[in-house]
């Protein structure tokens, strides 16, 4: 193994994912904190990087699988982020970093640890090449689902208990996860053809999984309505779908008029990135922008 581990480790970690997926379990802290004291913020920190080596590690286990699994290895220079194609540096990386997370989340509530247990171990279903959930049409989008629903009540349970609100409020984010995800398998479409990963892109073809995705993010904005409508969340919430999601349709049908070629879904990803974006910071504005 060239060079140290420790820069291995971390050069192995992609961090543009990683740090967009801390989205969802910072909002469940945020809908949970309640008054703000130095004890929670010593929590919270201490969540912070437990959460980020999980997700990092969720990456790199991903990674490694990928790297057994791709026939091509440019294709998997290019699903992984990097040219370090050795399976066995990738698996150790990940494995370190599942260790480290686990040690962390030891010292948090253990509603908290025992979630991230469970998401650790699902993320382990959908990428280990025997296992192979994300090759399982439908089956691959349910552990999306769930894994989006166990990442916003991971934050949650931090300083909350699992209850009803969490788990309503879970819906919306395991929903958004469900249909990006969808979004992604279309972008990834020729690569995962080639290497015969029947993903549900490849089954059912990328126009129907594309509007598929469209389908499950239009739940998510009803979800978000409802939840606001029923003081779930905070009412003035209810505004955001509506004046958001005519916007999410628009550039859908823009992208399906393109073809859904590579440039239309990057554009298309950026664009709904940045509606959520926008909830997100609306959801933060109306839990705490009273206080401030």
């Amino acid at each position: 193994m060239s060079g140290s581990p420790r820069i291995s480790l971390f050069r192995l970690i992609r961090y543009d994912e990683v740090f967009v997926l801390q989205g969802t379990p910072l909002m469940g802290v945020a809908f949970s904190i309640g008054a703000v004291t130095t004890e929670k913020l010593r929590m919270f920190l201490l969540f912070v990087v437990a959460s980020f080596l999980l997700v990092a590690h969720i990456f790199t286990f991903n990674d490694w699988a990928e790297t057994c699994s791709l026939k091509d290895s440019n294709n998997a220079t290019a699903r992984t982020g990097n040219d370090d194609s050795n399976p066995p540096r990738r698996l150790l990386s990940s494995l370190v970093l599942l260790l480290a997370s686990v040690i962390l989340f030891a010292f948090l509530p253990r509603p908290t640890l025992v979630l991230a247990v469970i998401t650790a171990g699902l993320g382990i279903f959908y990428s280990h090449p025997v296992l192979n959930g994300k090759c399982i049409p439908i089956v691959c989008s349910l552990a999306h689902f769930f894994g989006g629903l166990f990442h916003f009540l991971l934050g949650y349970t931090l300083f909350g208990p699992l209850d009803q609100r969490g788990v309503l409020i879970a819906v919306f984010f395991a929903l958004t996860f469900t249909a990006g995800h969808l979004n992604h398998e279309v972008s990834d479409f020729d690569v995962d053809r080639q290497n015969r990963l029947k993903t549900n892109a490849v089954a059912f073809g990328k126009r129907r999984t594309f509007v598929a995705g469209l389908a499950v993010f239009t739940l998510a904005y009803v979800w978000l309505l409802i939840l606001a409508r029923s003081e779930f969340v905070p009412r003035p919430l209810a505004l955001l779908p509506i004046l958001l999601y005519p916007l999410h349709i628009f550039w859908s049908v823009r992208a399906l008029r393109d073809g859904l070629d590579p440039d239309s879904l990057s554009r298309f990803q950026i664009r709904y990135r940045l509606l959520y974006a926008i909830i997100g910071l609306g959801m933060l504005f109306a839990l705490f922008g009273v206080q401030f």
